[in-house]
């Protein structure tokens, strides 16, 4: 569950560095390596950098993809400072006058379309510059849901009422509004759902895709590009099962051979950057209460929010420490279920309930895995004011 580079170095920490966010950037880029090469060449891989944007973590996947997905105006400008030329697209709702301005001074290369208010007034932005390249776009559209494929979702994002893209017969209407403008439609984006297996994923893209292709025909369209998102499924409660690359690229080329005039576009986040973080922490204290064992560790879910954010236990590994300075003994769970907790002054700051552990002490270390995505970065850092964490980027 932790790879021996990153257990290495979690084991020298003093510790006054703990907490501690360590990430083995050898390991991301062997992974993302092997997800390109899974996938067809024309398929274009965008990381969504929403799940992590630290710029080592951008920059690790440089190589490997095509260009990165970004949801503000914040995004948009530290990932064009940390991975500078390299493509970008820019989605997400409630797009602000400014954050558009920014984009197009940026040279966004694809601007995903949430809604008519969005696409009229990007269309005057764009064409406030008449020297300038038409902006390009992908209408975001929430289709219709695939019930036998979105069912097992763990995040639906779209297939129903929701506030995220056009419904089909809105972005029908919006073609009209393009006529003169100076916007450019590349073609069609959606992401209905999160936590899908390769099976469920290539079900949506092809009714994706299927779509785009009939949308064109009826409308005489020169649309080129079909964007199906992210959402690969990532099992914290197996943190050993990853999603089936290879499936999923069998089934893509597949889907680019019965639409060779379309390039396909997917944009993972959580299942590229997941597996190569570890929260790192130690136990201050362990206790038993009532009958069952708790160890109190130093940090908490203002660091790592993900197990409170999703209700789950969160993966770990115990690194023990066999020092022990103190003068009376130990406090330890031996063979015990044992409940992680963090510092916080709320019976919520939980890693993992009742989880069985062979030994944890006083002292021993604990690595939770699965920590590079949607974690620091959605995290609620000010609550109780405790120290930040430091973090550590092994190459």
């Amino acid at each position: 569950m932790i790879t021996p580079r990153a257990a290495g170095h979690a084991a020298h920490l003093a510790a006054d560095q703990l907490p501690a966010y360590v990430y083995d950037l050898a390991d991301l880029a062997d992974s993302a390596r092997a997800v390109r090469a899974a996938l067809p060449e024309r398929a274009e891989l965008y990381y969504a950098a929403k799940a992590n944007p630290a710029a080592e973590i951008l920059r690790t996947l440089a190589p490997h993809v095509s260009g990165y997905e970004t949801a503000s105006g914040g995004e948009l400008a530290h990932v064009r400072e940390a991975v500078p030329g390299m493509p970008l697209a820019f989605g997400g709702p409630g797009k602000t006058e400014a954050e558009l301005r920014l984009a197009l001074d940026l040279g966004v290369e694809r601007f995903h379309v949430e809604s008519e208010q969005e696409l009229r007034l990007l269309a005057d932005l764009a064409d406030e510059r008449p020297g300038g390249a038409p902006a390009d776009i992908l209408l975001r559209v929430n289709l219709p849901a695939v019930d036998a494929e979105t069912s097992g979702a763990a995040l639906a994002m779209g297939g129903r009422p929701s506030p995220f893209g056009l419904d089909p017969r809105s972005a029908e209407a919006c073609l009209p509004l393009l006529r003169g403008r100076r916007l450019r439609l590349r073609g069609i984006h959606a992401h209905l759902a999160s936590g899908l297996g390769p099976e469920a994923q290539l079900a949506v893209a092809a009714r994706v895709t299927d779509w785009a292709r009939d949308l064109a025909g009826r409308h005489r369209l020169q649309v080129t590009e079909v964007d199906v998102g992210g959402g690969m499924a990532v099992d914290y409660a197996r943190p050993g099962a990853r999603f089936d690359w290879q499936t999923y690229g069998r089934g893509l080329r597949e889907l680019t051979a019965k639409h060779p005039d379309f390039t396909l576009r997917v944009e993972p986040g959580r299942a590229l950057t997941a597996y190569c973080g570890w929260y790192v922490t130690e136990v201050l204290d362990l206790k038993h209460t009532h009958g069952e064992a708790f160890a109190v560790l130093r940090g908490g879910t203002h660091h790592l929010r993900t197990p409170a954010a999703k209700g789950h236990d969160h993966p770990f590994t115990v690194l023990p420490v066999d020092d022990w300075a103190q003068p009376w003994l130990r406090p330890a769970a031996l063979g015990e279920p044992v409940t992680l907790s963090g510092q916080l002054c709320t019976p919520k700051d939980v890693f993992a309930r009742r989880v069985p552990v062979a030994r944890l002490r006083a002292g021993d270390r604990v690595a939770f895995a699965m920590a590079g995505a949607y974690a620091w970065n959605i995290s609620h850092h000010d609550f109780l004011m405790h120290p930040p964490p430091t973090f550590h980027f092994l190459s």
